[in-house]
């Protein structure tokens, strides 16, 4: 007599998987192709700043909103993006470049404060 326990688990396994949330459904997944997305949080979570290349001054240091910063960030521009510690894009702070494409910093290990998309 064969046990019906391995079907049972096999079968209860996949409506799990099937009931589980996609991978999709996190705040990441709102940062669209073209996007240059900036989260106040790490693991881009809280307040999310959104900057499209159409109204993006290209080589232009972008300030975030005064006193405002981010931990997080996601570069879906295609372009490299540099982002700063400094609010003037000064480089006696941090900065760091992140190529375009998909480039995904859950933990910034400075605050952003200001970013320049560069020409390719």
């Amino acid at each position: 007599m064969r046990s019906t326990l391995p079907t049972l688990t096999t079968s209860l396994l996949a409506l799990t998987l099937l009931a589980a949330p996609a991978a999709d459904a996190t705040p990441l997944a709102d940062c669209g192709p073209g996007e240059l997305c900036l989260w106040q949080d790490a693991e881009f979570k809280g307040k999310r700043y959104v900057h499209e290349l159409s109204g993006t001054d290209i080589e232009s240091c972008v300030a975030l909103p005064e006193g405002a910063s981010a931990q997080s960030h996601a570069n879906r521009t295609g372009r490299p993006v540099t982002v700063y510690q400094s609010a003037h894009c000064a480089e006696t702070g941090e900065f760091q470049t992140y190529p375009g494409d998909g480039t995904y910093a859950p933990r910034s290990p400075y605050r952003v404060r200001a970013f320049k998309i560069w020409e390719r």
